[in-house]
């Protein structure tokens, strides 16, 4: 492995970072709706659980799956009714006012870790980008630098989305337009739980 495989491996993961997933979506809204220090917190948690789902494929968790299906298919059952449960919430609350503090960093930091793990085709994803890029035959400690890598790389992103976001005036926009964009992201939401639940 060298710096030109970590290189690649960080493109490909900003890529899909950047796409408008649960994960994305989960922690813009709660920046928009929570303020600075509970994005970066929710996006600190996502974060992590990525970076494990990285080091678990690294470690062979995608074999594990193939080998035991019902232990991958109730993971993304389990997985699924997060999502939703997060959707209906979402869509309940998309007429309330924003409260001050509305998300504690801790309770901010382990909805993005459940977020993040309700998605254990994370898992193969991660399988799939790292047999693309990387040698086969990577040491224990190439894996550690790797799974760390992810962290770091994620903690970033998330960061940068939750400064930029938090600007006063993103901040107005938000409010104004919080019912409909609330809604928007639970039905988002809600559509990946299904997916989730219906794809093989």
């Amino acid at each position: 492995m060298d710096a030109g495989h970590l290189l690649a491996f960080n493109m490909a993961l900003l890529v899909a970072l950047a796409s408008p997933g649960p994960a994305l979506l989960y922690a813009l809204r709660t920046t928009l709706g929570s303020g600075r220090a509970a994005g970066i917190a929710t996006g600190c948690g996502l974060a992590f659980m990525a970076a494990t789902w990285t080091l678990m494929a690294l470690l062979g968790l995608d074999g594990l799956f193939r080998l035991f299906p019902w232990a991958y298919a109730a993971c993304k059952i389990i997985g699924s009714l997060y999502l939703i449960h997060i959707a209906l919430s979402t869509w309940r609350g998309a007429a309330d006012p924003v409260r001050e503090s509305a998300r504690p960093n801790a309770r901010a930091f382990f909805g993005g870790l459940l977020v993040n793990l309700a998605n254990p085709k994370s898992v193969l994803f991660a399988a799939a980008v790292l047999v693309v890029i990387f040698p086969p035959s990577l040491t224990q400690v190439q894996k550690m630098v790797i799974a760390g890598n992810h962290l770091i790389v994620e903690i970033i992103a998330y960061t940068g989305f939750a400064l930029v976001l938090s600007r006063p005036s993103v901040s107005r926009q938000y409010l104004r337009a919080k019912p409909v964009l609330d809604r928007v992201t639970a039905i988002v939401l809600g559509a990946f739980g299904v997916r989730l639940i219906l794809d093989r």
